[in-house]
């Protein structure tokens, strides 16, 4: 009971090293259907997205670490559920370190559950294509819809931004900044970054706007340089991810 009660108490706590919407819109559409939770019991929250009814992709970060961790949802009735993983992969090009030692880190992981998520999630498409620098890209995720307010996470929200080129050195990265302070904040890593219809990353950090914890650049990881890991990983698992376009 007492582990059940500290998840619980997860989804009304920010989490240091996570991020979430800040400037965005509650969101019911497709992308919402394609997404759920990941708590930790250290009172980490981060956003996932669906690959199969019993797999999602996040950042690594969510799920690394001494923590136990959840994939979390609320059913019908909007009742809380809290699923104990069957399986993880984390990507082996994960550095836990990189941000401060500005290091390259692929930050990625798989989640596999013991039961399929009810009907009305949707499974994602990625794009395996490049995004081009201007163009619109849709951030969601669970997070903060406003710095500081913990009782503003768990709803899913999204953000217009604009693509950043370039992708960094490695061209693994994606950036992208908003209008105004829109950007990812605590709760939204692990989330999708989303070109058009199909995931084009998912969102991995965000950076501080003056005098604020979020509101500049949002970076996510490129699925597309990463098809053969998750492809191959998934491939294990006896399952296989949507994918769309061609251009890594």
């Amino acid at each position: 009971m007492k582990r059940l009660i500290t998840f619980c108490l997860a989804l009304a706590l920010p989490a240091a090293g996570a991020h979430a919407i800040i400037g965005g819109q509650p969101n019911e559409g497709p992308l919402s259907r394609q997404s759920v939770m990941v708590l930790s019991s250290n009172g980490g929250v981060c956003s996932a997205v669906v690959l199969a009814p019993d797999v999602v992709l996040t950042a690594a970060h969510c799920v690394t670490g001494a923590a136990e961790h959840r994939v979390h949802f609320r059913d019908e009735a909007g009742e809380p559920v809290l699923i104990v993983p069957a399986a993880k992969a984390v990507h082996p090009g994960y550095n836990a370190k990189a941000i401060e030692t500005r290091q390259r880190s692929i930050d990625l992981a798989l989640i596999r559950i013991p039961e399929a998520l009810p009907g009305r999630f949707e499974r994602a498409t990625l794009s395996a294509a490049k995004v081009p620098e201007n163009t619109f890209v849709t951030v969601g995720g669970y997070g903060l819809a406003r710095e500081g307010d913990a009782k503003s996470t768990g709803t899913f929200r999204s953000a217009s931004l604009t693509a950043v080129e370039p992708y960094g050195p490695s061209r693994i990265l994606l950036w992208a900044e908003g209008s105004g302070s829109a950007s990812a904040c605590q709760g939204d890593s692990g989330g999708p970054m989303a070109s058009g219809t199909t995931v084009a990353a998912i969102t991995s950090w965000a950076a501080p706007a003056k005098g604020r914890s979020c509101g500049g650049l949002t970076q996510g990881i490129l699925v597309g340089p990463q098809r053969e890991w998750i492809d191959r990983t998934l491939k294990g698992w006896n399952r296989a991810a949507l994918w769309s376009g061609n251009g890594f």
